[in-house]
C-alpha cells in the first residue's frame, strides 16, 4: 500500500508567511522613514522657506499709487484736478479661464469689441500680477452687477481710482497737455517700482515736462487673501506721497479772453510778463478736450482730430513756424542803429519800388506809389514802408543781421517748460551753405529785410522777442510754472543786447508806440478809447504754399486759406511794460485788422481783470 503524502506543508507556509510580513514589516518601516526624513526636511530643517511660500500664498503686497499732484493758474483756479472714478479690473494671474471671464463680462455689462481689444493690449504691456483695467468709470448699476456675479469672476476687481480731469477742457490743452495710458516703450523706460500701481503718464505740456514732480512716490500695503484672491485685510501698509502741486504764471481769464477773440480762426496768443519771463497766456487755436485721452480716446475721435485740415492736435504757439513779417522790422531798426548804418534822421527814398545796384529786379512796396518821397526810421516803422527796410537789410547784410536778431531768440529755442518747442530759422551765409551748399545772393537779404524769405518764428518767439524790446534788451526765459510745491521758480536772465546809445530803445520804442497811436499807423484802430499807450508793430507774412482741399470746404473758405497771415506783436503800458503779446491768425489777411484787436482785449483783460459779475463758465463735465 503506498505512503500518503500531504497536500499542504504547514511548516513551509509558515515560513514564507514570516518572511513576507517581516519584508512587508521592513518596507513599510523604509517608507515610514523616508516619510518622517521629508517631514523634518520640509517642517525643520525647511521651515522658514516654505512658511514664506505659505504667506505668499495668504498675502500680498500691493501697490498704492500717489495722489497727482494739481494744477492751478496764477489766481489759484484749478486747471487740473483728480476726480474719483471706479474700474473694473482684471488680474490674469488669478483667472483660470480668461476667454470665459471675459466672455462672461461682455454678457453682464455689454462689453464691446474695442473694449476687450483694448485689455489684451494692457495686459500685454502690464506687469505680472497687476490689476489691468478692463472698464473705466462704471456705473452704479454696473457696480452692482460685478457685486452680484462677484462668485463667478475670479480674479476680477472693482477698484476706486482717481483720474485726471480738466475742468476747463479745451482752453488749456496745449499747455497743459494731458495725461493717457503707459504704452509698452515707456513701461520699458519706466521705474517698475515707482510706477507700480499707476496706469496714466503725462504724455503732452505740463503734464509731460514735470511728470517726475507731480507723480509723486508710490505706496505699499500687504494684503491678506483667501484663495480666491481676494483682499480679506489689509496687514500692515506704507502710505504713498503725493505729487506736488503746480502753481502757473497763466491767468484763466486772459487766456479764456484770448481763445475766445481767436474763436473761428486758426491761431495762437502768447502773452508774457517782460519783468519775469511768466507766460500769462498760451493759446493755440483750433484745440481739442484733453479729456478724451485719459480713458483711451476712441478711433473715431482720434481719427477726427488727426485728420482734420485745421490740426486741432498741432501746437501752433509752441511749433507753428512762420515767417514773421513785418513785426521784426523794429529789431532791425535797432540792428541798423547799432553798426551805424542808419541814425534817427537818415531818409531813403521810397518810389514804391527798390532796386539792388547792377539788378534789373525791383522790389516793390506793399502800398503801391510809395509812401513819400523820402522816409526817415520813425515814419518807416509806423506805416511799415518795404522800401525803407530794403535799403536797410542791404546796408547791414546778412552777417550782422543774422548775428543782432540770434540775441533776440530768432532761430533757437527760447527755452520755455515745455517738450517739443520748434526752433524757428533765422537764415545766414553759412546756413545755406551746409543746407543746399550754395552761396548767399543779395536779394535774399532783402526778403528777410522785410521778415520774408527763408526766415521763420513761433508766435512765442515773437512774444519773447517783444518782451525783450520791452525790457530794453534784457531777455528772461519764458515759464508756465511759477511755483511747485511751496517752492518759487526763480526768473532766468537768459541773454541780453547792449547797445552803444542807450537812446536808440527810446527812438524804436517811439516809433512803435505810433503804430498805435499815430494817425497813420498801421494799428491806429485798436487806440478808440485806449486808457493806456501800446507800443506795437504789424505784420503781414505772406502764405506761399497752400494745400487744396478737395472736398469740404466752400469756395469762400478755399480762398481764405490763400490769404496771408496776419501778425502783431506788442507791450503795454509802453511807459511801463507789464505785459508783451505775439499773435498770429493763420489767413488773417491784415495784422491791423485780424491780429491787433486780439491784442487789445489781451491787454484790457489783463489790466483790468476778470469782472467777477461775468465770470464764463468753462468746466465740462468728467
Amino acid at each position: 500500500m503506498a505512503k500518503r503524502v500531504p497536500l499542504k506543508d504547514a511548516a513551509l507556509e509558515s515560513r514564507i508567511y514570516r518572511n513576507r510580513v517581516i519584508l512587508a514589516a521592513l518596507l513599510i518601516a523604509l517608507l515610514l522613514l523616508v516619510i518622517i526624513s521629508r517631514f523634518f526636511t520640509l517642517q525643520v530643517l525647511q521651515h522658514d522657506v516654505y512658511r514664506t511660500y505659505s504667506e505668499r500664498n495668504r498675502v500680498h503686497v500691493q501697490p498704492v499709487p500717489p495722489k497727482r499732484g494739481l494744477i492751478y493758474d496764477r489766481h489759484g483756479r484749478l486747471l487740473a484736478e483728480n476726480i474719483p472714478s471706479y474700474a473694473l479690473t482684471l488680474t490674469k494671474e488669478r483667472v483660470e479661464n480668461l476667454e470665459g471671464t471675459l466672455s462672461l463680462l461682455q454678457e453682464l455689462l455689454s462689453l464691446n469689441d474695442e473694449e476687450i481689444e483694448r485689455f489684451y493690449t494692457r495686459m500685454n504691456q502690464h506687469r505680472p500680477f497687476e490689476a489691468v483695467p478692463v472698464r473705466f468709470k462704471l456705473s452704479d448699476e454696473e457696480i452692482a452687477t460685478v457685486a452680484i456675479n462677484r462668485y463667478r469672476l475670479p480674479g476680477v476687481e472693482v477698484e476706486a481710482q482717481l483720474v485726471r480731469h480738466y475742468p476747463m477742457g479745451e482752453l488749456f490743452a496745449h499747455a497743459l497737455g494731458y495725461m493717457g495710458r503707459i504704452n509698452e516703450r515707456e513701461l520699458a523706460s519706466l521705474d517698475a517700482r515707482e510706477y507700480a500701481g499707476t496706469h496714466h503718464i503725462g504724455k503732452l505740456g505740463i503734464e509731460y515736462q514735470y511728470e517726475n514732480v507731480l507723480h509723486g512716490s508710490v505706496g505699499y500695503e500687504n494684503v491678506e487673501t483667501n484663495a480666491r484672491g481676494r483682499v480679506l485685510r489689509v496687514l500692515d501698509s506704507t502710505p504713498p506721497v503725493p505729487g506736488e502741486d503746480l502753481h502757473l504764471h497763466l491767468d484763466a481769464y486772459v487766456q479764456q479772453v484770448a481763445f475766445d477773440a481767436l474763436q473761428g480762426e486758426r491761431g495762437a496768443v502768447v502773452a508774457i510778463d517782460p519783468a519775469t519771463g511768466g507766460v500769462v497766456a498760451f493759446v493755440s487755436t483750433p484745440s481739442y478736450d484733453p479729456n478724451l485721452f485719459i480713458r483711451g480716446i476712441s478711433h473715431a475721435d482720434y481719427n477726427a482730430l488727426r485728420d482734420s485740415e485745421d490740426r486741432p492736435l498741432f501746437n501752433r504757439a509752441l511749433q507753428g513756424q512762420y515767417p514773421p513779417g513785418s513785426t521784426v522790422k523794429p529789431i532791425f531798426a535797432l540792428a541798423g542803429l547799432e553798426y551805424g548804418v542808419m541814425t534817427p534822421t537818415t531818409m531813403v527814398p521810397d518810389p514804391g519800388w527798390y532796386q539792388l545796384p547792377n539788378d534789373e529786379r525791383k522790389y516793390r512796396d506793399w502800398k503801391f506809389g510809395g509812401h513819400g518821397a523820402l522816409v526817415g526810421l520813425f515814419q518807416a516803422v509806423v506805416e511799415s514802408c518795404d522800401v525803407y527796410f530794403y535799403e536797410l537789410a542791404n546796408r547791414l547784410g546778412i552777417d550782422r543781421l543774422h548775428s543782432f536778431t540770434s540775441h533776440f531768440g530768432f532761430g533757437d529755442r527760447t527755452g520755455i517748460d515745455l517738450p517739443n518747442e520748434a526752433t524757428g530759422l533765422m537764415p545766414s551765409r553759412e546756413w545755406k551753405r551746409k543746407q543746399y551748399r550754395q552761396a548767399w545772393y543779395p536779394g535774399e537779404t532783402l526778403n528777410v529785410g522785410i521778415g520774408q524769405g527763408q526766415m521763420l518764428a513761433t508766435p512765442l518767439q515773437l512774444a519773447d522777442a517783444a518782451a525783450m524790446l520791452a525790457n530794453h534788451g534784457k531777455r528772461m526765459q519764458p515759464q508756465l510754472v511759477a511755483r511747485v510745491g511751496d517752492t518759487l521758480v526763480e526768473p532766468n536772465w537768459v541773454d541780453g543786447v547792449s547797445l552803444r546809445n542807450p537812446d536808440y530803445w527810446q527812438v524804436v520804442n517811439a516809433a512803435m508806440e505810433g503804430v498805435v497811436h499815430s494817425l497813420r499807423g498801421t494799428a491806429k484802430g485798436i487806440s478808440k478809447d485806449l486808457t493806456y499807450r501800446i507800443a506795437g508793430k504789424t505784420g503781414t507774412a505772406q502764405v506761399v504754399k497752400v494745400q487744396r482741399t478737395e472736398q469740404g470746404h466752400s469756395i469762400a473758405e478755399e480762398e481764405k486759406r490763400r490769404r496771408d497771415h496776419a501778425l502783431f506783436i506788442a507791450y503795454a503800458p509802453a511807459d511801463n511794460p507789464r505785459l508783451a503779446v505775439g499773435i498770429i491768425v493763420e489767413n488773417g489777411e491784415h495784422g491791423s485788422s485780424a491780429a491787433a484787436p486780439i491784442a487789445r482785449k489781451v491787454f484790457d483783460a489783463y489790466f483790468q481783470g476778470e469782472p467777477l459779475q461775468t465770470v464764463k463758465p468753462v468746466e465740462v463735465q468728467p
